[in-house]
C-alpha cells in the first residue's frame, strides 16, 4: 500500500503543533486596568457626604466624615424621629452594576448591629445582621417606653421591592431575642424572663403579611403565641396563650388573675390573649 511521505517520516499528524491564538491588543488590558483604577481612586477621594444623595426622602442624615467609600454620618433621622449613626465600608465593585452595597454598623447608644446592605432602584436588602444591645435605646423607633431588657438579633435575610414612595416587605428570615425583660407597668416591674421571636418568610407577596412565632426561654410565664405583622396597615397582631408557673410573683400572678376573668383558662390553665399594636 502506498505510504505518504509524513508517515514514511514515521510523522503523526495529530502531534503537529496548532496555531497560537493571536495576542490580545494591548490597549484592551490597560484601559480596563487603567478605569478601575480611576474609579477607585474617584471614590475615596470623594467626601462622604455624597451619600445623603442616596437616601429616601424620609431620611434625613448630617454629621459625616470620612470618605464616601469608608465613612460614617454621625446623626440619622427617620421621618424626623433620632435613628442613631451609622458607618460604612463601600463595595466598589458594586457601583460597576448601578448597585450600591456596603458593610454596616448601626448604633443608637448601647444598641449596636453589624450587617451587609445593599440598594438599588428596584430594592434593598440585607443579610447576616447581627448584635444587639439594650432595648430601652430603641425607644422612639416604635418601642413602648418604660420596657426595659436585653436584646439580641440575628437576621438572616431581610428584602424589600420599591414602590412608588414605599418599600414592600418581600423576605423576612431570622430571629430576636430579648432577655431580663420587664416594665414598672406589669406587676410593679417584676423580671418577666426571656422570649425567643423566629420568622422565616421567604417569599412574601406585597398583600401577604409577615408572620413569626414567639416562645418563652425561661422565667415566671409560659408563653406560645403568633405574630402577625401588617405593613399595609401599620400593625402588629400578636395572639396565642399565656400561663404562669408556679414560682411567679405573687404581683405577676394577680394580674394574670384578672386576666383569666376577661379570658376563661382551657383545660390546661392557659389564657388566650391577643394583642394589636398599630405603628
Amino acid at each position: 500500500m502506498p505510504t505518504s511521505a509524513s508517515q514514511r517520516r514515521g510523522a503523526n499528524p495529530q502531534a503537529a503543533a496548532s496555531p497560537s491564538p493571536p495576542a490580545r491588543p494591548f490597549w484592551s488590558i490597560v484601559v480596563p486596568m487603567f478605569a478601575l483604577t480611576a474609579l477607585a481612586v474617584a471614590v475615596i477621594a470623594l467626601p462622604a457626604s455624597l451619600a445623603a444623595r442616596l437616601l429616601p426622602a424620609a431620611v434625613h442624615a448630617e454629621d459625616f466624615s470620612g470618605s464616601i467609600w469608608h465613612g460614617s454620618a454621625g446623626r440619622i433621622t427617620v421621618n424626623s424621629r433620632d435613628a442613631g449613626s451609622v458607618e460604612w465600608h463601600l463595595d466598589c465593585a458594586a457601583l460597576l452594576h448601578l448597585r450600591a452595597a456596603a458593610e454596616l454598623r448601626w448604633v443608637r447608644g448601647g444598641f449596636v448591629l453589624d450587617g451587609s446592605a445593599g440598594i438599588d432602584r428596584n430594592g434593598m436588602s440585607a443579610s447576616d445582621v447581627r448584635g444587639g444591645g439594650p432595648i430601652e435605646d430603641l425607644q422612639g423607633l416604635g418601642l413602648p417606653a418604660g420596657w426595659r431588657g436585653g436584646a439580641r438579633i440575628h437576621i438572616t435575610e431581610l428584602r424589600a421591592a420599591f414602590s412608588g414612595t414605599a418599600a414592600t416587605l418581600q423576605t423576612a428570615a431570622g430571629e430576636i431575642a430579648v432577655s431580663d425583660l420587664w416594665s414598672p407597668q406589669v406587676a410593679g416591674g417584676v423580671n418577666l424572663g426571656g422570649y425567643l421571636l423566629q420568622f422565616a418568610d421567604l417569599a412574601l407577596t406585597p398583600d401577604s403579611d409577615a408572620t413569626g412565632r414567639i416562645t418563652d426561654s425561661g422565667g415566671p410565664l409560659s408563653v406560645e403565641a403568633d405574630i402577625r405583622f401588617s405593613p399595609r396597615q401599620r400593625s402588629i397582631l400578636l395572639s396565642g396563650t399565656i400561663r404562669e408557673r408556679a414560682d411567679a410573683p405573687e404581683a405577676l400572678r394577680n394580674q394574670v388573675d384578672e386576666l383569666a376573668r376577661l379570658h376563661a383558662r382551657d383545660a390546661q390553665g392557659r389564657i388566650p390573649v391577643d394583642f394589636e399594636f398599630t405603628f
